[in-house]
């Protein structure tokens, strides 16, 4: 892959990555959307993202297992927050979305590094 390529697959998981967030906001906010996205991180396009490029691009990056992980935990968070949305404790679940934030800024960051670090390897092929 070029520079431009790997800009751009990493600005898709990125936008992946937002609209997941978005999509788990406005299920706590009451939208009925399509829980499977949310709930399955293999179901997820981000985690198609991250599984493809395990196995394949980016297979070489150690840090993809820690994205994957943490791609994981994410998925945890939205499931415990949308079964309290769904027990009628709604407030809680809007709450508990801080802890998810931190986690997604965690997963933004490893998207980064791992951006940094294949350009960097790509320069040096």
């Amino acid at each position: 892959m070029n520079s431009d390529e790997i800009k751009q697959d990493f600005e898709s998981a990125l936008v992946k990555h937002l609209a997941f967030k978005a999509r788990l906001r406005s299920f706590l906010y009451g939208n009925n959307s399509a829980e499977g996205p949310l709930r399955d991180p293999a179901q997820c396009v981000l985690g198609q993202w991250i599984a493809e490029r395990r196995r394949g691009a980016y297979r070489q990056v150690p840090e993809m297992k820690a994205l994957d992980q943490q791609h994981r935990h994410i998925h945890q968070q939205a499931n415990q927050l949308m079964d309290l949305f769904r027990a009628g404790q709604p407030d809680q679940a809007k709450a508990g979305f801080a802890n998810v934030q931190h986690t997604a800024d965690v997963i933004t960051q490893l998207l980064r590094t791992i951006e940094a670090q294949v350009r960097t390897a790509n320069v040096d092929n």
